[in-house]
Parts: C-alpha cells; sequence; structure tokens
C-alpha cells in the first residue's frame, strides 16, 4: 500500500474525481460508493456521474473517504466537500488499521462479564 494520499476533490469545472495510488481493493471500494472508471491516454479516470447534485456527490465523496480510511489508506478529502454532507469531524485523521496491532477493548460503560 502506497504512502501517498487518495485524493478525492471537486474540480474547476464541477466533477469530483480521484487522484492518486489506486490499487484493487480502494477501486472496490470507490466503485461501492458510486465511482466510474473511465479510460483515457493518460490511464484511468475515478469520477463520480455529473448528473447527481452537488449534494449527493458530497454524500457519496464523504462515504467513500469514510471507507477507504476505514481500509487503512490514507485519505485527502477536499473540505469542500465534507460539510454539505452533514459531517463535521474530517475523516483523514483517522489512524491506519495496517500494520497496528489491534487488542479488543470494551466498550465504553458496558457491563463486564467474568471468564469462564
Amino acid at each position: 500500500m502506497s504512502t501517498d494520499p487518495i485524493r478525492i476533490a471537486r474540480k474547476r469545472g464541477g466533477e469530483v474525481d480521484v487522484e492518486g495510488p489506486v490499487d484493487e481493493l480502494a477501486a472496490k471500494i470507490l466503485d461501492r460508493a458510486g465511482f466510474i472508471f473511465r479510460p483515457t491516454l493518460r490511464g484511468v479516470w475515478i469520477r463520480l456521474h455529473f448528473d447527481t447534485g452537488q449534494e449527493r456527490e458530497n454524500h457519496k465523496a464523504t462515504y467513500a473517504a469514510q471507507m477507504l480510511s476505514a481500509a487503512g489508506y490514507h485519505v485527502d478529502l477536499d473540505p469542500n466537500l465534507l460539510p454539505a454532507a452533514g459531517h463535521s469531524a474530517p475523516v483523514n485523521w483517522w489512524p491506519p488499521r495496517i500494520g497496528a496491532a489491534m487488542t479488543a477493548q470494551p466498550a465504553p460503560n458496558s457491563i463486564q462479564r467474568p471468564r469462564r
């Protein structure tokens, strides 16, 4: 997995597209979030459909960024896509899960049951 961020941004023409190191897993996540892949002479153009409206585009872009972050990718989400989607916290701060030792922690205010 690359250390370079996957960038999701609204461009000057109004389209929302993705740039950066997109591997097979990231491509599946973006496809699940509603992004489409179009071949170009330079590679693949990853973008949202043009006719979905800004609010829906913002929601899909934020959803994609959250899923990518949860999968351990470093995501650079355009701040203009975040507020309109109803999210107040950026997704960029989420720590990557790759390579970190995960230990089970009890949920806050949960009942601890004795082990048998």
